[in-house]
């Protein structure tokens, strides 16, 4: 039975079943997805007033003032992703043991592994549904050209792999710690220290080097590589392959120009989004190994 497809395991898995079904039929659900979308509707549509605006007063049309805006929105979305992802997940198993089911579950005929895989389907099934969900504001771009079918292909998946990678650090300190509340903050600075600690190393990497004046003072040499960890330089890199470098985040981040030449360099995304999946799959194995009865016990 175990060595069955994937999609036949998310039929089978009770644990999968059971957990969309009581999210689909909860109020929390469809309040989650209401409010997310009228985030990013809201976002989409000031930004698209006050160009108007600007067109109105000036009479001059700029068409990258419109791409400005699927920056905008993309940014938004992939940062309530940040911020959502842990919060579904970091309670997931955590919560079975605040009510005394996790034992239950363990003694059936599920394994640890169907228990963690079939908590984070359900998760990224919520996840998933938001990302879909929001297609239709973030395709409003496509009013005014620029952007085609394609990058917005590369930003759903760079979006599901974040989603992949934030759900799998939430069920690790989910099955980590007995309290919801202990598990959520903590995945929420692992979370931190994945997208704002690897900018913070390679910025300190950077000024070392220039007071120390090796490779001239520029850069933050192979620290640089830090970066496939963070979500965030994935997104950057696929904005930056759709629209062009973004000059306001160099000036902050002047490292940022000074990249190693090496093959991962030229294929950033894919070895990032490589990095990030083994690195999602080492959370779920150590969370597998949390939940077994005889770690447990121990």
């Amino acid at each position: 039975m175990r060595k069955k497809g994937w999609c036949c395991f998310m039929k089978i898995n009770p644990v999968y079943k059971q957990e969309t079904k009581v999210s689909a039929r909860s109020f929390r659900f469809p309040l989650v997805i209401f409010i997310f979308n009228c985030i990013l509707a809201l976002v989409a549509l000031l930004d698209m007033y006050s160009m108007i605006t600007q067109v109105k007063r000036t009479a001059e049309i700029q068409y990258s003032s419109f791409l400005s805006l699927y920056i905008f929105v993309a940014t938004v979305e992939f940062t309530l992703l940040l911020f959502l992802v842990p919060a579904i997940s970091a309670g997931t198993i955590s919560g079975e043991r605040e009510r005394q089911t996790l034992d239950l579950m363990l003694t059936t005929s599920m394994s640890p592994t169907d228990i963690v895989l079939g908590k984070l389907l359900a998760s990224l099934s919520t996840v998933l549904l938001l990302i879909v969900s929001s297609f239709p504001i973030i395709a409003l771009v496509f009013i005014y050209g620029g952007v085609m079918v394609k990058d917005i292909a590369l930003l759903l998946l760079c979006y599901g792999m974040t989603a992949l990678l934030t759900g799998s650090i939430g069920i690790f300190c989910s099955s980590s710690f007995k309290k919801t509340t202990i598990a959520t903050v903590v995945s929420y600075c692992l979370t931190a220290a994945l997208v704002i600690g690897t900018v913070a190393v390679n910025h300190l990497a950077s000024l070392l080097l220039r007071v120390t004046a090796v490779q001239g003072g520029r850069g933050s040499g192979n620290f640089f590589y830090l970066l496939l960890l963070n979500p965030a330089s994935t997104f950057r890199t696929v904005l930056n392959s759709q629209i062009g470098s973004q000059a306001m985040l160099e000036n902050f981040f002047p490292w940022l120009l000074y990249k190693p030449e090496s093959l991962i360099i030229e294929h950033w995304f894919i070895a990032g989004l490589g990095v990030q999946f083994a690195l999602s799959a080492l959370f779920l194995r150590l969370a597998v190994e949390k939940v077994k009865p005889c770690k447990r016990m121990r």
